[in-house]
């Protein structure tokens, strides 16, 4: 089988420098795969084409190559939509490939694509072994995922599988340190994100706003009212913000979501034959939709209907195709604590300071703090002399008041006058004179070359 309807992917990428957040990394060059779908549009992975600069597609065995562009794009669930700009007939003589259905474990499946070493089309064939909730490491989503054993590497990726002569998903990653686990977007994640593509729905996966426990241990079961024969989770934290907050409560028992009844363990049975995490639900959604969730309280049960929201954690996780916000302030670089300035350490797990790792992992919004507020970079100066070691640490003031993000701290010291005072969460104490730091920003900015002195709405 020829595979026509399976186009390479040429990108040129240019990623921020979340290190100086005011200016981008040397740009890039990278190869993925994608597949013709219906309306001449092409699925490929988002992570093929984030921080696209420019894009071309390429037919099998064919010399010339098309420039294209993003369509549409859902980072959450590693998704993207390519339409090609020139020429614009490109794809005429290619007919598209059909969206199959889930596929079943063992089922044999053809994985389609143009991984490195070679120039033509590659084909590896397997058999789906896994079927369950799994962490995508474009987005740091959980979402659905088959695994498959047929070989996904650099290249493939965005390329189609097939089954039936179907496309019964879209490769998107491997499993490292080993041999021929690969990872697929199943049909369901796929049609929610086209469907919603042709509805002008968000391209966002929408999140429930909590966090919750397994509730294993009799003990606790019988302590949060649970009857026998009653299972679920226990909510240990709502997002404030999010949908849960204002609906349901800390200690709330989830028995039911999207008609599925919740284990002791966290885990529902979707479509009657995989058993994997609740959070399966919400790939087939988007925010702004309502599900229906079952709750135990204070030893009754209550339906309530949760409008779906979006994940917004303490500290973002990796973003794409949008521009560090960061605020210079007398050689001062504050930013927004996000997974991309964590990244900024090698082996950030470990070596990223403690303080950020901490708000990463275990931090959560609340009324006060929205973002956390970073002093990552300290640019000398003759205003900034004995401040040189307070870099990489928190905000905890300015002003004596507590800054709930970016934009609230920016506008604190838009409005302070005299001297304004910024405390670290070290205890260190930086004191500027506002009229000083006016006169020294552009003679700041001009030494180290910097366009500007923030990127704030």
């Amino acid at each position: 089988m020829a595979y026509p309807e399976v186009v390479r992917v040429f990108a040129t990428t240019q990623d921020p420098d979340h290190d100086s957040p005011w200016q981008t990394r040397s740009p890039s060059s990278s190869t993925g795969s994608g597949v013709v779908i219906a309306g001449g549009a092409i699925l490929t992975g988002a992570h093929v084409v984030a921080n696209a600069t420019f894009l071309q597609v390429q037919k099998p065995s064919h010399p010339d190559k098309a420039i294209a562009r993003v369509r549409a794009v859902c980072h959450d669930a590693d998704l993207a939509l390519l339409e090609v700009v020139e020429p614009a007939d490109f794809l005429a003589d290619v007919e598209p490939a059909e969206l199959g259905e889930m596929p079943r474990l063992r089922d044999e499946v053809a994985v389609v694509g143009y991984p490195v070493g070679g120039e033509e089309i590659s084909i590896t064939e397997g058999v789906v072994s896994r079927i369950e909730v799994q962490r995508y490491s474009h987005s740091q989503r959980s979402l659905l995922a088959v695994t498959v054993d047929a070989a996904i590497n650099a290249g493939n990726s965005g390329g189609p599988v097939f089954g039936n002569g179907k496309v019964v998903g879209i490769a998107f990653q491997k499993l490292t340190g080993v041999d021929n686990i690969g990872e697929m977007v199943p049909p369901p994640v796929i049609r929610t994100f086209l469907d919603g593509v042709a509805n002008g729905k968000r391209p966002v996966v929408p999140a429930m706003g909590i966090i919750t426990q397994n509730l294993e241990n009799p003990l606790l079961r019988r302590k949060l009212g649970l009857p026998d024969g009653v299972a679920g989770v226990m909510i240990a934290q709502i997002e404030h913000g999010s949908a849960a907050d204002g609906t349901l409560a800390l200690r709330d028992v989830v028995t039911e979501v999207d008609g599925l009844a919740v284990a002791n363990n966290g885990t529902v049975l979707y479509g009657g034959r995989h058993r994997t995490r609740l959070d399966v639900v919400l790939g087939h959604h988007y925010v702004g939709d309502v599900i229906p969730v079952k709750v135990r309280r204070g030893g009754a049960e209550l339906a309530i209907d949760l409008t779906l929201g979006e994940w917004r954690p303490l500290v973002p996780r990796t973003r794409y195709d949008q521009a560090p916000r960061y605020l210079v302030f007398g050689g001062l670089v504050f930013q927004a604590l996000t997974r991309d300035v964590l990244a900024t350490w090698d082996k950030w797990w470990n070596k990223a300071p403690k303080e950020f790792l901490y708000y990463y992992y275990l931090g959560s919004r609340s009324a006060d703090r929205r973002e956390v507020v970073i002093l990552s970079k300290i640019l000398a100066d003759e205003i900034n002399v004995g401040y040189g070691h307070l870099y990489n640490e928190g905000v905890a003031t300015v002003d004596g008041a507590i800054p709930c993000d970016l934009d609230d701290f920016a506008a604190r010291l838009a409005a302070a006058s005299g001297v304004v005072e910024i405390t670290t969460t070290s205890g260190g104490v930086i004191m500027l004179d506002t009229a000083e730091v006016a006169r020294a920003n552009q003679r700041i900015l001009d030494r180290y070359r910097i366009p500007r002195d923030r990127n704030l709405p």
